[in-house]
């Protein structure tokens, strides 16, 4: 875990962030740190304007603000330019080219590392191989035959294939049976240990504070909340709010 009494250098850093659908102003002034080493997550109700958030940050959607990288303000991000620069996005659709092999899938998230002549992604490939040993076992299957954990775990080592700094990931226990959940959070806690940092957007609250640093509660495209994940965790306002209901259920997922 982090030192408390040295906090992490920042790596991600956005400042008042705007993002607008025509008259209609989805996420408002929002302001969210990223360190270096961290996993950071985003919680919130369905259309508090998560997803739009990382959209944002990515250079797919448009947006008003600023959006701090590794230390490089990017006024308008844009999507080759962040993943050149070690940002990594698992979208919640996965996004997947299903009528192509899982090693293909692979391959094509090493794209701007073979542009720039880094010829070592074999050893990166490996890596996610032992990460995820059933992503091994199907490297020939096409895409399309995968169960839904394991196009999960192929988004996600996609997105490995370009050595991120920083992966952020969109709900990426949706859709996935309980057992399969336990194991992508298990993987979460994994990258961290091996240096990725992590924004986690993810509507299992109990197991997203469970795993992250730090959390931040997006209501109506505007940060209601952010603390300690901990403290968050034991806030009676997010039990009440997040918690509470499907507490149980929540629990068992984030065991």
């Amino acid at each position: 875990m982090l030192s408390e009494n040295r906090p992490p250098r920042p790596l991600l850093e956005v400042s008042d962030l705007c993002v607008s659908y025509g008259k209609v102003e989805a996420l408002s002034n929002a302001n969210l740190r990223v360190g270096e080493g961290q996993i950071v997550t985003v919680i919130g109700p369905n259309g508090a304007g998560k997803t739009t958030l990382l959209s944002a940050i990515m250079g797919v959607l448009g947006s008003r603000g600023t959006v701090e990288f590794d230390g490089v303000v990017e006024v308008v991000p844009e999507v080759e330019v962040m993943v050149s620069r070690g940002l990594g996005l698992v979208p919640e659709k996965r996004e997947l080219f299903s009528s192509m092999t899982v090693e293909d899938n692979l391959l094509l998230g090493a794209f701007q590392r073979l542009r720039k002549g880094d010829r070592n992604y074999r050893a990166t490939q490996a890596e996610v191989y032992s990460l995820f040993p059933r992503l091994w076992e199907r490297r020939q299957q096409l895409a399309a035959t995968l169960s839904g954990g394991e196009r999960q775990m192929l988004a996600l080592g996609r997105a490995l294939m370009a050595k991120p700094k920083l992966l952020m990931l969109d709900e990426p226990s949706l859709g996935l049976a309980p057992l399969i959940t336990r194991e992508i959070f298990r993987t979460i806690t994994d990258l961290r240990r091996q240096g990725v940092s992590i924004l986690l957007v993810e509507q299992n609250a109990r197991a997203a504070l469970r795993v992250a640093d730090y959390a931040y509660v997006l209501e109506t495209g505007q940060v209601a909340m952010e603390g300690p994940a901990q403290q968050m965790a034991d806030d009676p306002r997010i039990i009440e709010a997040y918690l509470g209901l499907s507490g149980k259920h929540q629990e068992m997922l984030a065991t």
